[in-house]
């Protein structure tokens, strides 16, 4: 499913349900769009410097993706990690595969290797300085509207 024709809600309502329910309604935002990101706060008001930083990483070579604020329900982050077996937050998605957090993806973008799995080619890859810079979000920004909680 491409990102910017991706649902872009996470269907379910978790309220009281059991943690197994939350687990499969992330599995089911996982499996649902192309790239999608777990972080603090949104695309537009990170609340932490290592998801502005994988924000602006996507943003800078133009990835449209999904993403869930895993600060609206403690529950999130707690069956994210148990689930990916990744134990920080942000945590980036492709293609239901899990990338890995800020470092990696930083890592991935100054090597091209980032690019080339999300399809855009070696020649985009640039340093995370120049991430930062990136001006607002990509065309066909797609954010997932986050119902997990």
């Amino acid at each position: 499913m491409n990102p910017t024709q991706a649902n872009s809600e996470v269907t379910g309502d978790a309220t009281g349900a059991q943690t197994g329910g939350l687990r499969e309604q992330i599995q089911g935002a996982i499996e649902g769009n192309d790239v999608i990101l777990f972080m603090k706060g949104t695309p537009e008001a990170p609340a932490c410097g290592f998801s502005a930083r994988t924000v602006a990483t996507l943003e800078a070579i133009g990835t449209p993706f999904a993403s869930v604020d895993v600060l609206t329900d403690p529950r999130i982050r707690q069956e994210l990690s148990a689930l990916s077996n990744w134990p920080t937050i942000p945590q980036l998605f492709v293609d239901g595969e899990l990338v890995g957090g800020c470092d990696i993806v930083t890592e991935m973008h100054d090597t091209g290797e980032l690019a080339e799995l999300l399809g855009h080619g070696a020649g985009t890859a640039g340093t995370a300085e120049h991430a930062h810079d990136a001006p607002g979000p990509a065309p066909g920004f797609t954010s997932v509207e986050n119902r997990l909680s």
